[in-house]
């Protein structure tokens, strides 16, 4: 393909501005929004699992580069679940006529309301605490979990509030095969959706759903192509990047902070729950004050800090815990520990149980050898006051992590020069901060043949 489009390594501000002009000046097609909830088994257990389905009225489904129908697949961050990623949702399909798939993670779904807005507080006045609901009639009691306040991390966290399973509880069994529950909900939602001779699916995980795609796409036979704008690695990825940065990261323009970024790798166990609070929404608006405004920033510590508290209360709503370290920071020994849970509850053999073991570590890496789906073309996007990413991080450990893969797949890095970690955040003249512009140059790489593989048709 002669005429195929290659991604600019920069995308500027007043690019950025210009795309969300041309986005809103296209057409606005008619859409969909359906919610689709079905069970499955996994790991001997069943679970309840939610998605969302945007698509244009009538099937006008948008074709992209190799003649297929144009699927985007999108996950959510960590805490959150599929209304995070509502805004692009709703772009892809009502301006480009893709058909759009936004999944939840298991258990982050309210699955007791049809609003699926969870009631109170992550932590409540008794001492209980929110839990995830991985099967509608079957609820996380007191009595299987302890609530452990967390200092390992208080550099990067503050003081945490993590959940732990108790042996033997429904809790822990479930926290043991929980991976194994998204692995085969998300490929299920995936096959319901977007028939392999239909659809060619595209991914995008934002933040912590980044490591999932990227599990994911080998694992979906249909999959053409990672749409990775400030998502996470591969868990061995993010574990050296971690290394390579300390545990508190680096943002473009300012020096590592090595006095406090001394970092040894992550303990989480498996049994482990983060319940999320006003401190996760400071570690951010901390970082991206610096990249925007400088040191100065502190000097409006006090409006700073209201910012935060009111960001807060407005997510309440939202899941808020999270419990999917031991896959995104390759945590060898809990993946470890929770394919050994689950292989005895099943009562694997010896032999079954490495195979099991193999299985939950394959989740932080690309497949490989004889009969895997080679990792396919991936563009990535990282935004310009990101906490999570930085050129030097990509340059130095993501890119030549993708060439050493075999076959190595086609790898594109954009670096937009406005925006932050959550990309539709209003910035001056991005009333949608950089969104448009991400979205724009999807579709450039899905219908121009930056995503089509050499050798294929």
């Amino acid at each position: 393909m002669t005429d195929r489009w290659e991604p600019a390594r920069v995308v500027s501000v007043e690019e950025c501005v210009q795309a969300t002009a041309d986005v809103a000046a296209l057409p606005t097609l008619d859409i969909t929004d359906t919610e689709d909830v079905f069970r499955i088994d996994a790991a001997g257990m069943q679970w309840d699992i939610g998605v969302h389905v945007h698509e244009p009225v009538g099937g006008s489904t948008a074709v992209g580069a190799d003649g297929k129908k144009i699927g985007v697949f999108l996950l959510h961050g960590g805490q959150d679940d599929w209304r995070q990623m509502l805004p692009f949702a709703t772009m892809l399909s009502a301006k480009f006529g893709y058909k759009v798939v936004t999944g939840t993670f298991p258990g982050r779904l309210y699955l007791q309301d049809p609003s699926r807005d969870w009631p109170g507080d992550t932590i409540n006045p008794d001492g209980t605490v929110r839990t995830p609901i991985w099967l509608t009639d079957e609820l996380i009691t007191a009595d299987q979990y302890d609530v452990v306040k967390d200092t390992r991390l208080k550099a990067r966290y503050g003081t945490r509030t993590v959940v732990h399973a108790k042996p033997g509880t429904t809790f822990w069994f479930r926290m043991a095969a929980s991976p194994l529950a998204l692995e085969a909900g998300m490929v299920e939602a995936m096959g319901r959706h977007f028939p392999v001779d239909e659809f060619s699916v595209y991914m995008q995980g934002h933040s912590t759903g980044g490591a999932m795609t990227m599990m994911l796409a080998q694992r979906v036979p249909n999959c053409a192509g990672l749409l990775a704008a400030e998502n996470s690695m591969f868990g061995v990825i993010t574990e050296r990047m971690q290394m390579w940065s300390g545990s508190l990261g680096k943002v473009e323009g300012y020096d590592l902070f090595t006095e406090t970024a001394s970092y040894e790798g992550r303990v989480d166990p498996f049994y482990e729950v983060y319940l999320r609070s006003w401190r996760d929404i400071a570690r951010y608006y901390g970082p991206e004050a610096l990249g925007k405004e400088g040191p100065a920033a502190l000097m409006r510590l006090p409006s700073l800090m209201e910012e935060v508290i009111e960001g807060w209360d407005k997510q309440l709503v939202r899941p808020l815990f999270k419990c999917e370290y031991p896959v995104t920071h390759n945590i060898v020994a809990s993946l470890t520990q929770g394919a050994q849970v689950t292989a005895e509850r099943l009562g694997l053999s010896h032999a079954e149980t490495q195979e099991m073991v193999e299985h939950y570590l394959g989740f932080t890496r690309e497949l490989s050898g004889p009969g895997a789906k080679p990792m396919p073309n991936t563009l990535f996007g990282i935004a310009r006051h990101s906490r999570d990413a930085s050129p030097e991080a990509f340059e130095q450990i993501t890119l030549p992590h993708f060439a050493a893969m075999s076959p190595a797949p086609r790898v594109g890095l954009q670096h937009f020069q406005a925006g932050t970690h959550m990309l539709w955040r209003s910035e001056p003249d991005l009333p949608q901060g950089i969104l448009p512009a991400v979205v724009q140059q999807w579709d450039q790489a899905i219908t121009r043949g930056f995503f089509v593989r050499e050798g294929r048709p």
